[in-house]
């Protein structure tokens, strides 16, 4: 059913003013008590409240209601939802920080932002590790009942959002640094559209912003403030996934890091974070056992209920395994993918021997393919998956 978005219009209003920023809007909210009152204030009461007069004249000039009746129709044409500040399924944890949004567009189910969430971030340009640890995270935290949460980005946002929905039931928001009518990246109009079906899109970017680097840290915010922690799983020096994990700590949120190999750039993000104070994340339960008492104690009694085991997948005995597979398995590493041509040379095996026993290690699920016929160790279980 579609959503009427008339009754918005003096939101809309508010979000559309030039000049007029979160941390302002929130402040003339709280002074006149909602969006109608600030546009039918005088300009003497705007300027007394901080309002720069070209902002406060802008304002009593009506200009961005005419704005917001346009904005409307093009909300109605995509299906989009509203959620404003003052409605009861505005996410609470959103609430506390400084500046939320005071608007906010959605597709998908607003419900899934007002759960239990947990932030998972890092490199557009992931290592093969980094990969594997997001989506095992992701999955195994979507699968005790916590919404993923992420940038919906290449790399280890895309991961974060696949492992979620790899959970049975498992539910996951994006939070994009554009319009809700802009598919970036182009490669991930799939995933969006699962994420729209288990979870949510959001953002509080007008229809029709493209992405820009000063978006990212403005919707940073918004990842952080959703949720009760955030995993830095890979980031460089001055990366976005780093100013998450401190705006979270400026939120005061939990803060988390996947270590990572200190020869590689791309650990610097969660290294830092983890010397900084972060909690150094090497299963589901070092996230867990960090949150606040009453959100833990409601995870671990809901998994209680539901007999709470997942199905592990155990590394294989010697005797499951050909001559071939074991020689193959022994080799490749969860951290460096191999070319079919490496793992021939370093074998001694035939071509066609490796072709066939790297094809049954991958239907056993113990090593991934990775493009260009490059190999790699699928992570242990046990490292991600501990039962409760």
């Amino acid at each position: 059913m579609a959503q009427d978005v008339e009754r918005y219009t003096y939101w809309l209003a508010v979000l559309l003013t030039p000049g007029l920023g979160a941390r302002l809007s929130a402040e003339l909210l709280k002074r006149f008590g909602s969006p109608e009152r600030i546009f039918s204030a005088s300009l003497t009461e705007l300027e007394a409240c901080g309002l720069p007069p070209p902002v406060a004249h802008t304002v009593v000039s009506g200009a961005p209601l005419k704005a917001a009746e346009e904005e409307r129709e093009k909300i109605r044409q995509l299906g989009a939802r509203l959620l404003a500040w003052d409605e009861p399924d505005y996410p609470p944890l959103l609430k506390e920080i400084n500046d939320p949004p005071v608007l906010l567009y959605l597709r998908g189910d607003p419900a899934a932002l007002s759960t239990h969430c947990i932030a998972i971030v890092g490199a557009r340009s992931p290592t093969p590790y980094g990969t594997q640890v997001t989506e095992r995270l992701a999955e195994e935290l979507a699968a005790r009942g916590l919404t993923i949460v992420s940038g919906l980005a290449r790399g280890i946002d895309s991961a974060a959002h696949r492992g979620a929905l790899n959970a049975p039931g498992g539910k996951t928001a994006a939070v994009l640094g554009c319009g809700i009518d802009v598919d970036y990246p182009k490669e991930n109009k799939k995933l969006r559209a699962q994420i729209e079906a288990n979870g949510c899109i959001v953002t509080e970017f007008p229809i029709g912003i493209f992405p820009t680097p000063q978006n990212f840290p403005i919707r940073n915010r918004i990842i952080a403030g959703l949720t009760w922690g955030v995993v830095v799983a890979e980031g460089s020096r001055y990366s976005g996934s780093l100013i998450t994990g401190r705006l979270a700590m400026e939120y005061n949120r939990q803060v988390y890091g996947i270590p990572g190999n200190i020869t590689n750039a791309k650990s610097h993000a969660p290294n830092t974070l983890i010397k900084q104070g972060a909690k150094l994340v090497e299963t589901w339960e070092d996230v867990v056992e960090e949150l606040p008492t009453p959100v833990r104690s409601e995870i671990l009694e809901r998994l209680a209920a539901l007999g709470a085991s997942t199905a592990q997948k155990e590394l294989p005995l010697a005797a499951e395994l050909s001559d071939s597979e074991r020689a193959i398995f022994g080799i490749l590493k969860v951290d460096e993918a191999l070319h079919v041509d490496q793992v021939v040379e370093a074998t001694g095996l035939s071509p066609s021997d490796v072709l066939a026993a790297l094809f049954e290690l991958e239907m056993k699920g113990l090593i991934r393919q990775l493009p260009g016929k490059f190999f790699l160790r699928v992570l242990p279980a046990e490292t991600l998956s501990r039962t409760p």
